[in-house]
């Protein structure tokens, strides 16, 4: 048998999930021009794009511009994705490492943080990734209910993620009406009585993880007016001291926009987002129905711990704030997959560099990476991932070289599609996929929006006659 990575038997490589990391990964694995290389790539939902698809917001069509670079990469010879098919349901680790030499699991984060304070299991509290996904026409999340009747929302949590959600939740119907928001949350918003949208931190503005271009965006909405309590915008001592020895330009411009939206001014606006920092949710108070009707808050103050870094705790100043609906946004964390070593307490893949290790021996499991979220935990921006793919994927050329590798009964790429089909006969190509963008995109056209997306397998199924 030739060489594994030559012509003749070219390395075969399985990557699990279809994200911005997968793609990444592949990206790199096709970069390696001293080996001949073949990919699967393999993904539960029939779509590909993950986090760019169902996380980024709809309003923020340039970020999902990357996806033209994940087409180039689909296109090199030796890619192949299958879609519509599950890890743990459809195929499994044992499968997979009976076809490929390497696997790479990139499944993200895909859950939201507990908070874990009382009543955080009211009606009216939700984890804001489930939001998010049915905003975007996720197909698991569409029959998600949330109850926008109220007048006033909460968002936890000072990231990228919330200020979405915040966004989201203060825009018209009208500015919706121009992005890919699913059909139906369109319709809800449309609907929705929410006049009064809070996002709380506990820390300050200094510390805040939204990055400038999201929190000056929310001084842009058509009708929501943006409101900081000036106490709340000022910087404590600690803040205004690691700052300036920072010099960090970019936090000071943050820190001058939130500070000029402290700024009392007449508006006609009809509704109001309130930015709140230094204060922690501490209870979610039900009425007799068990339902949300206000959050318990406390005062937070920071402090210098021996590393040097900034942490908040309780003062014993307290607040209760009617509050009808709330989203926690205070970072995700990943889900174990089946047959994979999982760290519950890091809510990651047992890894070092990307090899997944052993949660028994402690030492690498063979042929077996990860990359991305479900490696490092869910930080940094999309591009982040491509780095961290880049690492991982040098730990897999290095156990190449070393001969550390699966030894698969069937490494043919005619082998491995016969088991998909015989075991998800329903799966999606890319050709699929690129059909079903093409309809998506036309469908768009026709009301003036970017694409109207299918949200359903059934639908997409059908718009293809599969």
């Amino acid at each position: 048998m030739p060489e594994v990575g030559t012509e003749q038997n070219p390395l075969r490589v399985a990557i699990v999930g279809a994200g911005p990391t997968g793609f990444y990964t592949a990206e790199q694995l096709f970069k390696q021009k001293q080996y001949t290389v073949e990919v699967d790539m393999y993904e539960r939902l029939p779509t590909p794009f993950g986090l760019v698809r169902y996380g980024v917001a709809p309003d923020h069509q340039k970020i999902k511009s990357v996806t033209k670079i994940f087409d180039r990469v689909a296109k090199k010879p030796g890619f192949r994705f299958f879609g519509n098919v599950e890890l743990g349901k459809d195929i499994s680790v044992a499968d997979l490492r009976n076809y490929y030499h390497q696997i790479v699991y990139t499944t993200g984060a895909q859950t939201d943080r507990s908070l874990g304070i009382p009543g955080e299991e009211l009606d009216g509290s939700y984890a804001a990734t489930e939001f998010v996904a049915w905003y975007n026409g996720h197909p698991d999340f569409r029959e998600c209910k949330f109850d926008l009747s109220v007048e006033r929302a909460a968002v936890v949590g000072v990231g990228n993620v919330a200020v979405d959600v915040c966004r989201i939740l203060s825009r018209t119907p009208e500015e919706l009406a121009r992005t890919d928001i699913a059909d139906y949350a369109l319709e809800a918003l449309r609907e929705s009585n929410i006049r009064e949208v809070y996002m709380i931190g506990r820390r300050g503005p200094a510390q805040a993880a939204f990055t400038t271009p999201e929190i000056k965006e929310l001084g842009e909405l058509e009708d929501a007016e943006v409101w900081v309590p000036p106490a709340e915008a000022t910087l404590d001592e600690l803040s205004e001291q690691a700052l300036a020895e920072s010099s960090d330009r970019a936090t000071t411009r943050k820190v001058e926009i939130i500070q000029s939206y402290a700024e009392e001014r007449p508006t006609d606006k009809s509704r109001k987002l309130v930015l709140r920092f230094l204060v922690s949710p501490v209870e979610f108070i039900g009425d007799e129905n068990g339902h949300l009707q206000a959050i318990k808050l406390v005062k937070n103050e920071l402090y210098k711990t021996e590393a040097g870094t900034l942490r908040p705790r309780h003062t014993e100043e307290y607040e209760t704030v009617p509050m009808g609906i709330a989203f926690r946004s205070i970072g995700y964390r990943g889900v174990p997959l089946p047959g994979v070593p999982f760290k519950e307490s890091w809510g990651v893949i047992l890894n070092e560099a990307g090899r997944v290790i052993d949660s028994d021996s402690g030492e690498p499991v063979t042929g077996e990476y990860t990359a991305g979220w479900i490696k490092r935990g869910a930080t940094g921006v999309i591009g982040t991932n491509k780095p961290d793919a880049a690492e991982t994927v040098d730990a897999m050329m290095d156990d190449l070289a070393g001969g550390q590798i699966l030894d698969p009964a069937n490494p043919g790429a005619e082998a491995a599609r016969e088991m998909v089909e015989a075991q998800q006969p329903r799966r999606f190509t890319y050709e699929d996929w690129l059909a079903l963008d093409e309809i998506e995109v036309a469908r768009g056209e026709e009301q003036g929006r970017p694409r109207v997306k299918f949200t359903t397998v059934e639908k997409m199924a059908e718009a293809l006659d599969k």
